[in-house]
């Protein structure tokens, strides 16, 4: 819109400027015509003039002829020829001013100046060959009569007085010199004011134009040296106002798309560089838990080394010095050899047990951390482990008694084999500090507070734990005083191998004691919902 406008608006100055050029040719050609009438005027002016001063001269030469005063011949024919040609060029300059001024106004100008030089004609050529025949005056010859005749020659033409014909004629052409440069002068004048308008009225348009142009551009060329400004200092949420058909709202809109496309290349990559940066905390978050994981496998590595010797060294060295002692001195009894013997198999299955244990324990923290969990029912590691359980009380005189479980199926998320072992450790452990002819609960719960949970509970009527000792049960090696006294073959590991097994599968082990009421452990695991929705 803008461009068509300005288009307008400089070809509407062209034209006009075109226009005033043309006026100006047309007044210049006005004004040379002026002044090539006024140059031909003038030129049939001097020729009259001209004509009459040879036309003197040509008397004089008759009357020297005639007074035998030495009048040249040749003088003569060189006035006459001169005359002839001063008419010859007169008649051209006539003919000249009546194709430059073919006006009526002018015509009997023309007319009176053609009837002249046709006179003038015939008196040169009558006046040429009476000149031929003057011969000098005979002495006694009256002179004032010859004078006469000879004026009479050189004024009188076809009746018509010379003299007063060359003196009209040149007033005639004077008064023409005077009219065509008046003409040219106004001409001249009035083109200079023709000029003058047109300079005027075309520095009036510019500067019109260039106010207009100034009003219409200063604001979208401030809104583009804003949204430019803004570009530049990286606003791409900034946005020119577009509202218009003009070519300025056309690279608004251009400006505009380009900033949401540079808006949206940022944004994609500001993502790609959150993305990058979640991804590299998330790869450090893993090394430092792998670090860790080292450390930690490490540091158990150091504890296991250090449960091992710990825990060999009571029955070595008890069968050590079993050994030594029936072998040290003389010969003994039968039955003291078969007592030391028994003493050593007590003290070789401590040591197996023991061995066991650590065992177990330097598996679950190899494994810990590998563990095959998959989704599984809870009820068939229970029965499993509540079978080995039920035997191994018979064995100690101890009744294991479970509870239904609840309505429904327990999925889990587990490794079945870890888990069996994880019921089974808390199970031998109730049955172990249970004193013979006492019973061992199982419970089965479901909780959905804090979140969906089951929870197995095991419930023993055998010693007790002090409370000063219930934050450390699961410290390894770590045995309480009553534990202590009740079983003195223990390792101290049971507990710290749950607890571990416990923390992979996401769960915990939680322990109350009363004294005369004993003991219970509750098992904690993480129920998955969508799927026991799914299989509802």
């Amino acid at each position: 819109m803008l461009r068509k406008r300005l288009t307008v608006a400089l070809a509407l100055l062209a034209l006009a400027a075109v226009l005033e050029g043309l006026m100006a040719l047309w007044a210049l050609n006005v004004a040379a015509q002026h002044l090539e009438r006024g140059r031909v005027v003038g030129d049939i002016q001097h020729g009259f003039v001209e004509l009459s001063v040879t036309k003197q001269r040509l008397r004089t030469w008759v009357s020297q002829r005639q007074l035998n005063a030495g009048a040249d011949p040749a003088e003569r024919d060189r006035l006459l020829q001169s005359m002839r040609q001063t008419l010859s060029h007169l008649q051209d300059l006539s003919t000249r001013a009546l194709s430059l001024d073919p006006a009526p106004a002018t015509r009997t100008e023309h007319l009176q100046r053609q009837d002249a030089l046709a006179v003038l004609t015939r008196s040169v050529d009558a006046l040429a060959r009476e000149i031929e025949q003057v011969q000098p005056l005979d002495p006694g010859s009256d002179s004032r009569i010859t004078w006469d005749a000879l004026n009479e020659r050189f004024d009188v033409s076809d009746g018509r007085d010379l003299r007063e014909m060359l003196a009209q004629s040149s007033a005639r052409e004077a008064a023409a010199v005077q009219r065509e440069r008046s003409a040219a002068d106004r001409t001249l004048a009035w083109m200079r004011a023709l000029w003058m308008a047109a300079a005027t009225s075309l520095a009036l348009s510019a500067l019109l134009l260039a106010a207009y142009l100034t009003r219409a551009l200063r604001q979208p060329l401030e809104r583009l040296s804003e949204g430019a400004l803004a570009l530049q200092q990286g606003n791409l949420a900034h946005r020119i106002p577009d509202q218009g058909k003009d070519e300025f709202s056309a690279v608004a809109r251009s400006v505009n798309a380009m900033a949401a496309e540079l808006a949206e290349h940022r944004a994609a990559e500001q993502q790609t560089r959150t993305r990058l940066e979640e991804q590299v905390q998330t790869r450090t978050a893993e090394l430092e838990g792998a670090l860790q994981t080292l450390r930690d496998l490490d540091a158990r590595r150091r504890q296991l080394f250090a449960d091992i010797s710990h825990e060999l060294r009571t029955p070595t060295t008890a069968i050590r010095g079993e050994a030594e002692i029936t072998l040290r001195g003389q010969a003994k009894p039968p039955a003291e050899y078969q007592a030391a013997l028994s003493r050593i198999v007590e003290a070789s299955s401590q040591l197996g047990l023991v061995i066991d244990d650590l065992l177990t324990m330097a598996r679950s923290d190899i494994d810990a951390l590998a563990l095959q969990r998959r989704d599984i029912d809870f009820a068939q590691p229970l029965e499993e482990a509540i079978a080995q359980a039920q035997a191994l009380g018979r064995e100690r005189q101890v009744s294991v008694q479970a509870s239904p479980p609840p309505a429904g199926a327990l999925t889990l998320l587990a490794d079945p084999q870890r888990l069996r072992q994880l019921l089974t450790l808390l199970l031998d452990n109730a049955i172990r500090y249970s004193e013979p002819g006492g019973t061992v609960n199982v419970q089965v719960l479901r909780t959905d507070e804090p979140h969906p949970r089951c929870g197995f509970e095991v419930h023993n009527t055998g010693i007790s734990i002090a409370d000063h000792e219930l934050p450390r049960v699961f410290e390894r090696s770590f045995r309480g005083e009553q534990a202590r006294r009740h079983r003195a073959d223990g390792s101290g590991l049971g507990l710290a191998i749950g607890a571990s097994l416990a923390r992979a599968h996401g769960g915990e082990i939680r322990l109350v004691s009363h004294p005369e009421r004993g003991t219970t452990a509750t098992l904690w695991l993480p129920i998955i919902t969508h799927l026991e929705t799914e299989t509802a």
